[in-house]
């Protein structure tokens, strides 16, 4: 199974979107909480390549992108196999 984490807000629906997906899946990732910011923030703008929206996906170690980026890997078949399904 894939390592899964994913950069989130408490109050973002684009977060609970991607998360939902995930879990409609059956996998189970890490959840980063970041709406307080500080280095939790800092490390994820790192990772994501300077991009500061949530939520920020990574499968594997690799940065996957936000919510949208997720629907459309699941949408082409190309998510199932990241996830290791």
């Amino acid at each position: 199974m894939a390592k899964i984490e994913i950069y989130t807000k408490f109050t973002c629906p684009y977060c609970y979107r991607a998360k939902s997906l995930l879990g409609a899946k059956g996998v189970e990732f890490e959840e980063v909480e970041i709406s307080m910011g500080g280095e939790p923030r800092a490390e994820m703008i790192r990772r994501a390549g300077g991009r500061m929206t949530v939520p920020q996906i990574f499968i594997d170690g690799n940065h996957i992108g936000g919510s949208d980026d997720l629907a459309a890997l699941d949408r082409a078949g190309k998510l199932d196999p990241l996830l290791g399904l």
